[in-house]
């Protein structure tokens, strides 16, 4: 955009007039520039001492911006997931799952599921690390810029409830299509009855093609109906929408947490009956 010369003297004389009442600090702070605002001063007395030039100087000092921007980006995405625990994968044991396609899950974290609004199932029994995984696959997805929103399948429901009650049903099923990523946790542990399961249906049936779903459960499809209230018909239409674009990730061995369990008490013959 080009300025005619009675433009660049209104904008020249407007920055005289707020540089005379004004601090380097306090448009700075203004601007809302922390960085800036914290090293401005002591980068100019650096550079100087280096003999560095005025445009080698602002670049250090943008470039330390966006880094600090980006730090707090990604701890405010992080945040708003809500993960009970951060896991990532610098803490898996690819050698305690007794089958795990260790390729797929991988690929997994290229988040190239993400464009396609595809979902992510991981199954398998309890104590297997399931939640790791999917947490673990979320927490990653917040670093490279995406949203995420972590909770448990009965929590959904709970609060959907409470929304219905209170007349914000809408509002609440808004929160759940937000995020690109919405990580629901142990779907099938409890039981839902028929108004919940139509719930936790209108959730993941809004966002077919719209955004991804992330789900952990111990419960294979086939048996899908005993969560969702016996409904055969609702399940066979949520499970429709589900698999249509989805990486089902199988999950077999025993229970990590037991085995840590058992690895800690004394040996005892009750323990081998």
């Amino acid at each position: 955009m080009k300025t005619n010369p009675s433009q660049a003297d209104r904008i020249s004389a407007n920055a005289a007039a707020v540089t005379a009442n004004s601090s380097l600090e306090d448009n700075l702070r203004s601007l809302r520039l922390s960085y800036l605002f914290e090293n401005a001063v002591p980068a100019a007395e650096q550079a100087a001492r280096d003999g560095h030039g005025h445009l080698q100087y602002l670049q250090e000092l943008i470039a330390g911006e966006v880094a600090l921007r980006h730090d707090r980006s990604v701890e405010r995405r992080i945040h708003e997931a809500r993960f009970p625990v951060i896991k990532t994968m610098a803490g898996w044991d690819w050698n305690w799952p007794a089958k795990l396609n260790r390729m797929q899950v991988e690929h997994l974290f290229q988040l190239d599921f993400l464009n396609t609004h595809s979902n992510v199932i991981f199954i398998g029994p309890t104590g297997i690390g399931k939640t790791h995984l999917a947490t673990a696959l979320g927490h990653a997805a917040c670093l490279r810029g995406h949203s995420v929103l972590f909770a448990a399948a009965i929590d959904v429901v709970n609060r959907l409830s409470a929304a219905e009650s209170n007349h914000q049903l809408a509002r609440e099923i808004k929160r759940y299509q937000s995020p690109r990523i919405l990580l629901i946790d142990e779907l099938g542990y409890l039981p839902l009855d028929k108004r919940g399961a139509e719930l936790l249906f209108q959730v993941i049936t809004k966002r077919y093609e719209r955004g991804s779903i992330i789900i952990t459960t111990n419960i294979a499809f086939k048996d899908w109906p005993r969560i969702f209230a016996a409904d055969a018909t609702m399940t066979s239409a949520l499970l429709d929408r589900l698999l249509h674009h989805a990486q089902p990730v199988l999950i077999e061995g025993d229970s990590y947490r037991s085995a840590k369990r058992k690895q800690q008490l004394p040996a005892s013959p009750l323990l081998n009956r």
